[in-house]
């Protein structure tokens, strides 16, 4: 089947592929969903007069889709836990306590700091976003800070936790692909992590030097703060969470668990109606205080659609890309051509960015790359712990940078933040490929084969 789109319309496809994604999102501004399902059709059509019949390319496409089946599901549970939260009194509490203990001129440091150390416990950035993002993004904003700047920084924090978290699946795939000990790849990840989130912890000092709260903003958070209305109950949850991350459960049992103590909660003050209502529809707050509106009316499991539906049809154009041999067919020509270490690692990373922008699934623009390019480290003399490292350092981390990407979609929604918008400010995520490109460069941590 994959024989008969040969590489120049393999090449095609791709082309056309990029560019109608990035006309229709960048140039006129369109939701991914439309471009993305225009460009399945192309791609099942003209696969179609290549001679591979329909019925290969819808396996190939739900295929793709099966292979995303868990985030998708992760993200209705997440919908369903923000608007417990909400509705318990978790996030307002995490709010009221950043009202009282930060300042703007501490603000970006301090809430970078909190995302990476909570990351890195439950080893789970959309977790972390969901929850303890949520409730920063409340309070940077009504310091009157730009939003798009506070969804950077707290983003940025949220994938170095994932990132370097012993417990995070993207960590753990990375490892296993490259067929590297755990604890050993994340000791060889510090090499590019620890200069990007030491820059990038540098650059949010930089930026909220001199920053004052407003006086508008100022007279919000003071009528504010008596109506969140802190409960010393919040802990419970929050404790659940790391531990249930501690245990090594996997995300959705444990965001299972933590849903059903989380609506016990609600039940002992609220009906079944109010909470089956809560759980799909969202929290709405009583107070007609429209900040504490406009903060705190989220959440729900029918929020997330609109992200679920750009995801499932971007892993619907991974699994035709891949499935049907198209990026196979692009890359191949190009990887027997490598013979530096250099150019191999630079291949790679370039290889993970691409996949992520044409696929838009982190697990696929890791796999991907690790594959075409495993024996290519071999033949350099180039250990499995580089191949981790560069996997790591562009399929990993870059998707929450593709507006159609899961993450990236997953990002937008959770945050209330678009993308494109935030994705200048996202600085962790853009230096640790820049990082990676330097130790090729200079060979700096570039471990070899023989070292141990």
């Amino acid at each position: 089947m994959n024989n008969k789109l040969n590489t120049g319309t393999s090449v095609a496809l791709v082309v056309a592929t990029i560019m109608i994604l990035a006309i229709g999102v960048i140039g006129f501004g369109l939701a991914p969903i439309a471009p993305i399902l225009l460009v399945i059709g192309m791609i099942m059509v003209v696969a179609r007069f290549r001679g591979i019949s329909w019925q290969a390319s819808q396996t190939a496409l739900i295929k793709g889709v099966e292979s995303g089946l868990t985030p998708l599901f992760l993200f209705l549970l997440i919908g369903a836990l923000i608007a417990l939260w909400l509705a318990i009194g978790v996030i307002p509490t995490m709010i009221w306590v950043g009202f009282k203990v930060l300042t703007p001129a501490f603000f970006l440091p301090t809430a970078f700091i909190t995302t990476s150390i909570i990351g890195t416990l439950i080893g789970s950035a959309f977790t972390t976003l969901s929850t303890v993002g949520v409730a920063l993004m409340g309070v940077g904003t009504l310091m009157g800070i730009n939003p798009a700047i506070v969804a950077g920084i707290v983003l940025s924090g949220a994938i170095f936790g994932d990132k370097n978290s012993p417990l995070s699946d993207s960590t753990n795939l990375a490892s296993a692909i490259s067929e590297t000990d755990l604890f050993a790849h994340i000791k060889n990840l510090m090499w590019t992590t620890v200069p990007a989130w030491s820059l990038t912890f540098i650059v949010t000092i930089v930026m909220s030097l001199g920053h004052q709260t407003h006086a508008d903003a100022t007279r919000k958070i003071t009528a504010l703060l008596p109506l969140l209305q802190p409960t010393w109950w919040a802990i419970v949850p929050l404790g659940l969470l790391v531990v249930t991350a501690w245990l090594k459960i996997p995300a959705i049992p444990a965001l299972m668990i933590n849903v059903l103590v989380s609506s016990v909660m609600f039940l002992t003050q609220h009906s079944l109606n109010a909470w089956a209502d809560l759980l799909v529809n969202g929290f709405h707050t009583t107070s007609t205080n429209a900040t504490l509106m406009s903060l705190l009316n989220r959440g729900g499991m029918s929020a997330m659609m609109e992200t679920i539906m750009m995801i499932m049809l971007a892993l619907a154009l991974g699994g035709l890309l891949s499935g049907l041999g198209i990026l196979n067919r692009v890359m191949a020509p190009i990887v027997v051509h490598l013979r530096t270490q250099r150019s191999i690692v630079l291949a790679t990373l370039l290889t993970g960015i691409g996949a992520n922008f044409l696929v838009g699934e982190q697990y696929l623009a890791t796999i991907l790359p690790g594959q075409l390019f495993k024996e290519s480290f071999k033949k350099v003399k180039l250990s499995a712990l580089s191949l981790g490292r560069t996997i790591e350092d562009s399929g990993t981390v870059m998707n929450y940078l593709v507006p159609w990407g899961v993450a990236g979609g997953f990002a937008a929604q959770t945050l209330g933040v678009p993308v494109i918008e935030f994705a200048p400010f996202t600085l962790f995520a853009l230096l640790s490929p820049v990082m990676s490109v330097l130790s090729a460069v200079t060979g700096v941590g570039l471990r070899q084969k023989e070292q141990k």
